[in-house]
């Protein structure tokens, strides 16, 4: 899944169960309403969603012959009620205020698309899980584990995609509520169910094709392939040298406190940094930093390590 970072969109599950087990079951999940089949919509309402046909895309969360899951970021048993979650109906919809302004995180400037349409790319998928299920998206919206949603570092939020496995064919139609995932070559970070559906949960992350859609349900005529890679970063601003406060590792920087927040929950969710993680706020720049280090040497082993083990590209700064 993630040391993907996705806004950034970066719990307790209420509907998990208390027992764990290293291969999940099936089992109910009281606290969790079953989704109720889908009713046609009276006029001028809003579409209903799509129900899945019946044995279509089954989720499963095992390995052949048993094993543990990926990275225990799973739900501990499936719900019965997992194949019903249904698929949302695209739909035009307003874009949020924030979350599609331009943004710069661990190295990288991206600038979100402003229409539905237009993008098709191929790259890694991956996705997230009981770590923020609870918590809030980008988009300040609620992240369920459980619905049809997905981060993207660059789709407009709110809009939809269908997302297709390479390697076995299945497709899912998400909606995109959240930024991220922030790896150089991931193009989408989908919800547990929806991973688990495209048949990739259990490895945490597959060759997939995301394309955009518009309303309906249809990708414009217009679609062109798109890049996996980010568009290219900004210069990097000049390393400084330790001084009174320290050295500090910039991993993100926004002009929204709001996506701020939203990143630096992401990355406390997966990171055990040596250093605090904190915002450092300076009129309408929010940047996301770990440190302070004692010095640069200090400041440079963490970098390397962080590039290591999360594959994360951090910027020496004051």
């Amino acid at each position: 899944m993630k040391a993907s970072l996705k806004i950034i969109g970066l719990g307790a599950c209420a509907i998990l169960l208390a027992a764990c087990s290293s291969t999940p079951g099936r089992a109910p999940a009281p606290s969790q309403p079953q989704p109720q089949p889908p009713v046609t919509a009276r006029p001028g309402a809003e579409p209903p969603p799509q129900a899945p046909p019946p044995g279509s895309n089954p989720c499963v969360y095992t390995r052949a012959g048993g094993g543990a899951f990926y990275k225990d970021d799973g739900p501990l048993a499936l719900p019965d009620w997992i194949d019903e979650v249904p698929e949302p109906l695209p739909r035009a919809e307003p874009l949020h205020r924030f979350a599609n302004n331009p943004y710069t995180v661990l190295g990288q400037h991206f600038v979100p698309l402003r229409q539905v349409g237009g993008y098709r790319a191929r790259g890694v998928g991956s996705w997230y899980g009981r770590k923020f299920h609870g918590q809030k998206t980008s988009s300040g919206e609620i992240y369920d584990m459980f619905a049809m949603t997905a981060a993207s570092p660059v789709l407009p939020v709110p809009s939809y995609a269908r997302v297709t496995n390479v390697k076995n064919g299945r497709s899912v139609v998400v909606r995109v509520n959240d930024r991220g995932p922030f790896h150089k070559g991931r193009v989408i970070d989908l919800s547990f169910v929806a991973a688990c559906r495209l048949g990739y949960a259990v490895d945490g992350s597959a060759e997939v094709i995301v394309e955009s859609l518009g309303p309906g349900g249809s990708p414009p005529p217009a679609t062109v392939l798109a890049t996996v890679e980010a568009p290219p970063a900004r210069p990097p601003a000049p390393e400084s040298v330790a001084g009174p406060g320290g050295v500090y590792l910039q991993l993100g920087a926004f002009s929204s406190l709001a996506n701020a927040q939203a990143f630096h929950a992401r990355l406390a969710g997966e990171l055990t940094p040596g250093a605090p993680l904190a915002i450092q706020s300076a009129g309408t720049l929010h940047r996301v930093r770990l440190g302070p280090y004692p010095d640069r040497q200090a400041a440079e082993a963490a970098a390397r390590q962080l590039a290591d083990t999360h594959d994360l590209a951090a910027v020496i700064a004051r």
